[in-house]
């Protein structure tokens, strides 16, 4: 078993930059989602880009931005990945690859089958997935509801690009989530968090140590 690697997401102070890569996570997550209690502006995500310690790879998170945002965010902030988490087409995730020389990440929600062919889709442009629970109707956000999904559904599917799981995931229940999808690349949001929109260092910590059980 390989090492699996971790997006903790929704990052909003330099300290919380600092536990997670002293844990061991590879990707610190911003995002740019105003109606997210995780939301930080183009000049606050700089700071914590700045601040992030080396190797912690920066992940902006916008939902169906549109240039000229993505321009002041990737302007103003020294991000390694681009996270596209709304209804971006494939048109538009080559799009933005092309516009800025930037990885895409893009995530896909998963409900059941008929969404799975998404996956497909997106995995012929983007450089990375991320495969997400899908909201339920009513949900404002489209993604860090600490929900899962039934994760039978992709077991054993592979995409063209690496991915990360996400939709759920806590110290407690990431060892069955990696068993059951052979997922290499995990993400989550308010599964560390002791309020949303507030990480906890004593949840990131189990959870990275649940991680590590997982991958030794």
């Amino acid at each position: 078993m390989h090492d699996i690697r971790v997006k903790i997401c929704g990052l909003k102070r330099p300290e919380e930059m600092r536990v997670v890569a002293e844990a061991g996570a590879a990707y610190a997550g911003l995002n740019f989602f105003p109606p997210s209690p995780r939301y930080v502006s183009p000049a606050e995500a700089r700071a914590l880009a700045l601040a992030a310690p080396e190797g912690l790879a920066k992940v902006g998170l916008v939902v169906d931005a549109g240039d000229d945002l993505l321009d002041e965010i990737v302007e103003a902030v020294p991000l390694d990945i681009i996270q596209l988490h709304g209804k971006e087409s494939p048109d538009r995730v080559s799009e933005v690859r092309a516009r800025y020389g930037l990885p895409v990440m893009k995530a896909v929600g998963v409900a059941g089958e008929a969404d799975l062919p998404a996956l497909d889709d997106y995995g012929q442009v983007a450089d990375m997935l991320l495969v997400d629970a899908k909201p339920a109707p009513g949900d404002e956000l489209p993604g860090g509801n600490g929900l899962p999904f039934d994760w039978r559904l992709i077991a054993g599917r592979r995409w063209p690009v690496p991915w990360l799981l996400a939709g759920g995931l806590h110290a407690g229940n990431v060892a069955e989530a990696v068993a059951r999808t052979g997922a290499q690349q995990v993400d989550l949001s308010s599964g560390v968090e002791r309020e949303k929109g507030v990480k906890d260092a004593g949840m990131i910590r189990a959870f990275m140590e649940a991680v590590a059980g997982v991958s030794a």
